[in-house]
Formats: structure tokens, C-alpha cells, sequence
């Protein structure tokens, strides 16, 4: 019975060890399969794995990220929420993104939103968490740029899939699956669809109303999409999966990469196919788009420098064919998640699409203007009904029409991806114009500064506007209220001073600068009353009470002595010369204490003061005894002066 007992048990460890490896084996396919990025068969081995009740972490990770990038936002949704239940001490913040992306997808914004507020807790410095914190109200940003678009189904779509509009002579180049003549062994396996090739529409006069496929020379059998053909009409840029010599080359994981290629127009023939210089084994290039002068090409890769999973790039094309160093276009555009498709108008406005920067759920299409060569503007969501729960990408548009297309895999579609024209009836305010105005004072006595300049200064420290202020100190310009920027305010003599103003809704700004004075320019024997631009501190004739128009530039002097706690000055006070001269002299020093008793008055410490008259000696013009003048020219040698002494 023993011996019955120990056959039993041997056998059915065999079994369980046989049933561990044979289960190890299935991950270790499934493994493979995802890291080549063939989610399709991934999915298909990770669900019988977890049909017989194996579980991990790891496969829920990968399960649930190959629903992702299939665009399984359900499934990925569901995945993920078991994965943050059962594990939520092994995954990273990636997790929380994505589940949160998935959610939008479904509609559910509210769980969505908590989803990426944990994020944004976990996450120091990543892109994605800054902008959610800055746009908290990002449905309502969308919901204001929304209803500008009519959009309808491309009539060309079938049961498959149709994307990548490109503008080609009359008509369109675009991308599909729709050869049902591919064998299943030539299925991507990504998503277990047929390959892609390009067709054009539209493009010939014996081709009006009738799909065509272009040369055999660009159509093979993997992956051809994304294309864009040059001003001049000699060159067409497009997307190939990495193949060569009639084979596909795979990264070191296995990986087939995206590469982008030329080709030349040839007796009506696109032909002598060549890659572009930059294309890598290692990384992909996808999904051309030229500048309006056709002298930048923009592309999306992952090549190194990129933030995030995919990122826009540029790169010049000079005259002879050659291209210039690939450049990313920064942290505005990128982050660390999707950023492709790109298009540029012939405004210098930047479609493309995103799951980095707030939207609807999967990928958004948005727009910015390009300013100088420059991508700090604003990105803004174009809103629905372009976009949607689902990915909205590949977006074309003409200005001079107003017309354009874009693709999507929204549910009410006729295939997995769909082209659809729209008309635009409102165009996107890329550009907010805002108010600012305002006075340039000197600080210390309030007095307007003519001529002062103003100026504009992006978050890169480059200058985008001046202007000076006129007669009365005013001045008024207008600043770019989607991005942050400086205004500063310069005089010469003076210390800059200058307000950030941060993304705002547009309404109009008043800034009043106060500008303090360079202190070295003043020093011992200067007159204070000069440096301070005072009006002459008069006095009324044979009297010496400070009058009450002079009061007011005596608070200026004090103002300054209570901003420099270690300046101590000397008042000189004068009469003219009318009077005998031991009274003036008598008279000036009258003038003299009352002025230094005020400004005691007035809170100043006495040690800081000292004043002395002097009478009709110092006269600043000819009325000396003897000679007729004006009451007015009397009047201007009745003052006081206010010397520094430390």
C-alpha cells in the first residue's frame, strides 16, 4: 500500500512539473512574441496561460500593454485593473498611465482623472503629470475648440483598413490593407491584419473615381504607409518596414523597424528607391512631413534623444539632396508617451497626433504654430468630432480650402481604420492675442519715465517684442497668452525690472513698473534733487515755510532716505537777490532748518540731516543786485538743494 502511495505521488509531481514547464514554455513563447512586438499571437498564448491558472505580474503586464498597443482599450482596461488590484506593489507608474488612457478611451474621465493623479504623485518631472497639472480642466479646454469640424466617411473606405491621407496632384495617396490576395503567412503580426500598401485616388484623369495601387517597385510584402510627395512632384517619401533583397532585417531583439525611403519620378514610374541616410536597424523612422518650402523634412522616431516612445523630429534637405543632422523638436511637442503624424500647413501650423498631452482618450490630433522656427507655442486639442475615444491620427489640411482628412478606428467605423474628409467651419485660435499695458515710473518719486523700453521675453530668454513708452510713460502691447512670457521694463540709469505672465485666458493685463534707480550713480556732492528728477523745491517770496506744492517733492527725497537707510544729505537753501544780503543769508538758513525739521517731522533721523542757507551767493542765473528780472526768474533762485554727503 506504501509502495501504491509513493507511485501516486511520483506521478503526479510528474504531471505538475510537466504541467510547470509545459506553462513555462507558453510564457516563454508569449515572451518572445512581445518582445518582437507581435501582440496578436502574444494575446492569443497569454489567455490560454491564464485559462489553465497560471498568473503573474509579468503576464499581466504584457497582456495587458499588447491590448494597448492594439488599441484593445476594453481589454486593456480590464487587465490593467487586475493588475493594480493584485500586484500594485510590482508596477511602476507607466501602469497608471496607461490604465488611465484606457479608462478615457471607455468614456469613464472621472476614474481616468484619479488614475492620473496617483501618476502625477509617483512621477517627479515627467512631462505627462506637468501638463494634467497644468490643464486640470483640460475637458473644458477641449469642449471650447470642439464643434468646429463637418466630417464624413471616406467614400473609398472598405471592410479593412484605410489611413495615412496624403495630398497627391488632385487627389490622394493613402495607405490600406484592403489586397484580401495576401497569403495569411504575410499578416503583420502585430495586429493580425494584412500588410499595408499605398494606393492613390483621384491623382489622374484616367484614374478619377478609381482606387489604384502604386508600382510594385514601392509595394512589397510587409508594411508601406505614411507618404508625402514633394512641391515639385519628382520625389514621393514614404514608410517601409525594414526589408531588403526581398527580406526583412530584424533588430537585435528580433524587431523589424520602420525605415523611411525616397523615390524619384521616372517616366511616369516611381523608381530608384533609396533610404534616407538617417534610417537605422536599431530604431525606426516613420511618417514624413515636409515644411511649406520644402526645406525641413519632419519624421517620427524613437532614435536616441527621443523623450518618449516615438517622437517628432526634423531634419534640413539642402538643395544637392542632402540632409542635415536630425533634431528633436523638445519637451512642448514631446513627451514621454506617443508623438506622430505629423503635418505641417502651409501657415506653419503642426498637426499631429498625441497620447502624452491631455485628450479624449488613445491618440489625439493637435496643432501648434511654429513661430520662428521655433515649437514653444501652445499645443492645442482640435477637439471633437475629429477627435474621439479612440486613436485620431494621420490629419492633412489645407488652408486655401479649409478642407482636409484624418483617420481613426472609432466603433461606428466601416473597417479597423477609416479615412474621413472634413470641412472646417471655425478656425483654431492658436494665437491668443493679450493685452498688456501699463506706466514706467521711477520708484522712489513716482514720476513717469519717457522713453523707457518694454519688452517681451520668451521662457528661452529670446526677445519677440519691443516697444518704448511715450510723452505720459504709457505703454501697450500684445503678447502670445497660450505660452509664458517675461515683460521687462529698461531705462537707462535704472535697475530692469520685469513680471512673469503664464498661459492665460486672454483678458487684458496692467502692469505698472516701478524701475529704482542705479545706485552708482549717485555719490558725495551729487544733488539728490537732480538724481531724483525733483521739481525745484520753492519758496514764496520773504517767507521761508516749505510750500505745499514742494511738499510733495520733499516725500521724494524722504522716500529715498528711507529706502537707503545709510544716506544722509546736507540741505542748501538760497534766496534771490532782492533784500539786504545779511537777511537773505539769515532768511536761507530759515529755509534751510524748516526743510530738515519737516523731513524730521516726517520720521528721518536728525543725525542723517544737516542744513545750511547761503543766501543770495549762489544765484543760478543774472538777477543779481542791480539788474531787473521777472518775478519768475526771482523764483528760481529761491530753492533748496539736497547734497549727499555718505
Amino acid at each position: 500500500m506504501v509502495k501504491k502511495n509513493i507511485l501516486i505521488i511520483v506521478v503526479l509531481a510528474f504531471l505538475m512539473s510537466h504541467s510547470t514547464w509545459a506553462q513555462e514554455r507558453f510564457l516563454t513563447k508569449a515572451d518572445r512574441k512581445y518582445q518582437e512586438y507581435s501582440f496578436s499571437p502574444a494575446i492569443d498564448i497569454y489567455k490560454k496561460v491564464l485559462d489553465k491558472g497560471y498568473v503573474s505580474a509579468e503576464l499581466l503586464k504584457n497582456l495587458g500593454n499588447s491590448y494597448y498597443f492594439n488599441a484593445d482599450y476594453k481589454e486593456a482596461a480590464d487587465t490593467y485593473k487586475r493588475l493594480l488590484k493584485d500586484y500594485k506593489t510590482e508596477i511602476g507608474p507607466e501602469y497608471y498611465f496607461r490604465y488611465s488612457q484606457s479608462l478615457k478611451s471607455l468614456g469613464d474621465y472621472e476614474a481616468s482623472q484619479e488614475l492620473m493623479d496617483q501618476f502625477s504623485q509617483m512621477t517627479s518631472g515627467d512631462l505627462r503629470a506637468g501638463f494634467f497639472k497644468q490643464e486640470k480642466d483640460y475637458l473644458e479646454e477641449i469642449k471650447k475648440n470642439s464643434g468646429r469640424y463637418e466630417i464624413k466617411p471616406f467614400e473609398y473606405n472598405t471592410t479593412y483598413s484605410e489611413f495615412a491621407p496624403s495630398y497627391y496632384k488632385k487627389g490622394l495617396i493613402f495607405s490600406s490593407d484592403r489586397d484580401t490576395g495576401n497569403l495569411a503567412k504575410y499578416r503583420h503580426t502585430w495586429n493580425s491584419k494584412d500588410f499595408l500598401d499605398l494606393y492613390k485616388v483621384n491623382s489622374d484623369s484616367i484614374d478619377n473615381n478609381r482606387v489604384t495601387k502604386l508600382g510594385d517597385d514601392i509595394n512589397t510584402r510587409l508594411h508601406e504607409s505614411t507618404s508625402v510627395v514633394t512641391n515639385d512632384g519628382k520625389h514621393l517619401y514614404f514608410t517601409r518596414n525594414n526589408f531588403k533583397d526581398g527580406k526583412y532585417i530584424t533588430d537585435e531583439n528580433g524587431i523589424i523597424r520602420l525605415k523611411l525611403l525616397r523615390a524619384t519620378l521616372v517616366d511616369g514610374v516611381w523608381s530608384n528607391i533609396e533610404e534616407l541616410p538617417f534610417n537605422s536597424d536599431s530604431y525606426s523612422t516613420a511618417h514624413p512631413a515636409f515644411s511649406p518650402d520644402g526645406k525641413t523634412l519632419y519624421f517620427a522616431s524613437d532614435m536616441p534623444g527621443s523623450l518618449g516612445q516615438s517622437d517628432i523630429f526634423r531634419v534640413s534637405l539642402y538643395a544637392d539632396g542632402m540632409f542635415g543632422t536630425p533634431e528633436n523638436l523638445g519637451n512642448t511637442i514631446n513627451t514621454e508617451a506617443r508623438e506622430t503624424f505629423p503635418f505641417i500647413t502651409s501657415d506653419n501650423v503642426m498637426y499631429f497626433s498625441s497620447d502624452g498631452h491631455p485628450g479624449l482618450g488613445g491618440l489625439d490630433v493637435f496643432a501648434t504654430k511654429i513661430e520662428s522656427g521655433k515649437y514653444n507655442g501652445a499645443v492645442m486639442n482640435v477637439g471633437e468630432p475629429v477627435n474621439s475615444k479612440m486613436d485620431d491620427f494621420t490629419f492633412i489640411f489645407s488652408e486655401d480650402t479649409r478642407k482636409g482628412y484624418f483617420a481613426s478606428n472609432r466603433d461606428e467605423g466601416l473597417g479597423a481604420d477609416d479615412i474621413y474628409s472634413f470641412v472646417e467651419t471655425e478656425p483654431l485660435k492658436l494665437v491668443c492675442d493679450q493685452s498688456v499695458s501699463g506706466t514706467v515710473r521711477d520708484k522712489i518719486t513716482n514720476e513717469v519715465l519717457v522713453g523707457a523700453t518694454v519688452k517681451v521675453i520668451d521662457e528661452d530668454n529670446q526677445e519677440l517684442l519691443t516697444t518704448v513708452t511715450d510723452s505720459d510713460g504709457k505703454y501697450n502691447l500684445s503678447i502670445d497668452c497660450n505660452r509664458g512670457n517675461f515683460v521687462r521694463a529698461l531705462m537707462q540709469g535704472y535697475v530692469p525690472s520685469e513680471e512673469y505672465l503664464g498661459k492665460s485666458d486672454g483678458k487684458p493685463n496692467i502692469i505698472d513698473f516701478y524701475l529704482e534707480r542705479d545706485q552708482v550713480t549717485a555719490g558725495f556732492g551729487d544733488d539728490l534733487a537732480k538724481l531724483l528728477q525733483l521739481s525745484t523745491i520753492y519758496f514764496d517770496f520773504d517767507k521761508y515755510n516749505i510750500r505745499k506744492d514742494s511738499e510733495i517733492e520733499v516725500e521724494k527725497v524722504i522716500a529715498a532716505m528711507e529706502k537707503y537707510p545709510s544716506l544722509k544729505i546736507k540741505v542748501n537753501s538760497h534766496t534771490d537777490s532782492r533784500g539786504r544780503d545779511a537777511y537773505n543769508l539769515w532768511l536761507s538758513q530759515k529755509r534751510a532748518e524748516a526743510t530738515v525739521q519737516y523731513m524730521i517731522s516726517k520720521g528721518i533721523a536728525e543725525d542723517r540731516l544737516k542744513g545750511e542757507g547761503f543766501g543770495e551767493t549762489k544765484l543760478i542765473n543774472k538777477c543779481e543786485n542791480g539788474v531787473r528780472c521777472s518775478a519768475k526768474e526771482h523764483e528760481k533762485n529761491r530753492r533748496s538743494e539736497f547734497i549727499i554727503l555718505e
